[in-house]
């Protein structure tokens, strides 16, 4: 197939982008989204011109490297996909694709298609985490978690933190990356001791990084490559509330006992 290409280029974080157009022709059907860039940058290569920066690795929807906005979506137009999943046959002969970084305030972008994402690792920094010490591995069994909590954690735990969320909200919102992280650790035993304390941390260093507020959009959902539900943005709501009331209760307790 043929295909236009407009590709977002951008030398640094200092300087402005534009689009680029480039034609391509004779594209396999059969291959990947990324495979497809690969061949465009052989090609710039050749001509003595720079490549398409962009980042991938597993190239198997897993890692959440290639974020990337096409067509206006994040990770393109087949919904569950990430953009190393997507494959070409899912375009038609002829069409034209605008290709972009994830655009958020929180995500600055750094050359062409990529962008700075690790706010979202200092977010999990802040609290992602269990740190209880648990000594030998434990039996599989001694500590029974009931099925509905494992498997919502283990829905929750789906997420690759690629971004894709972000992008698609309209306010930059991290909500529902937050929520997954904080929420498939506090559904289960091991991380129950430090759920007050993972709450507030993470929310706290989630707005010192920028990102926008909440305001039920649903766009993080219909853009997430794992289909995580926006009913955890509701149950990090609801934690964060008693995380607050906990937090004034065990500082009113320590000023009585001065």
């Amino acid at each position: 197939m043929d295909l236009t290409l407009f590709v977002w280029r951008q030398r640094n974080a200092q300087s402005d982008g534009a689009f680029e157009r480039h034609e391509m022709k004779g594209v396999s059907e059969d291959s990947s989204f990324l495979e497809m860039l690969d061949v465009l940058n052989l090609q710039l290569v050749e001509q003595g011109e720079a490549p398409v920066a962009f980042e991938h690795d597993c190239r198997e929807g897993i890692c959440g490297s290639c974020s990337m906005t096409i067509n206006g979506r994040p990770h393109g137009p087949k919904r569950l996909t990430t953009a190393c999943q997507l494959h070409m046959r899912n375009f038609q002969d002829g069409d034209t694709i605008y290709i972009e970084p994830f655009r958020a305030k929180a995500f600055p972008v750094i050359k062409d298609l990529v962008t700075d994402r690790a706010a979202f690792d200092r977010i999990q920094r802040a609290g992602g985490y269990v740190s209880v010490s648990t000594g030998a591995a434990p039996e599989a069994n001694a500590t029974p978690v009931d099925k509905e909590s494992a498997d919502e954690a283990f829905d929750a735990a789906a997420c690759i933190g690629c971004g894709a969320c972000v992008a698609a909200c309209p306010n930059g919102s991290a909500m529902l990356f937050t929520a997954a992280k904080i929420t498939h650790l506090g559904l289960l035993p091991q991380g129950k001791p430090e759920e007050m304390t993972r709450v507030s941390s993470m929310v706290s260093q989630m707005d010192q990084e920028g990102f926008g507020g909440c305001t039920n959009h649903g766009e993080c959902q219909e853009a997430c490559p794992k289909g995580i539900s926006i009913k955890y943005i509701t149950r990090l709501n609801r934690d964060f509330i008693r995380s607050t009331i906990h937090k004034a209760v065990s500082l009113r307790g320590r000023m009585r006992a001065q």
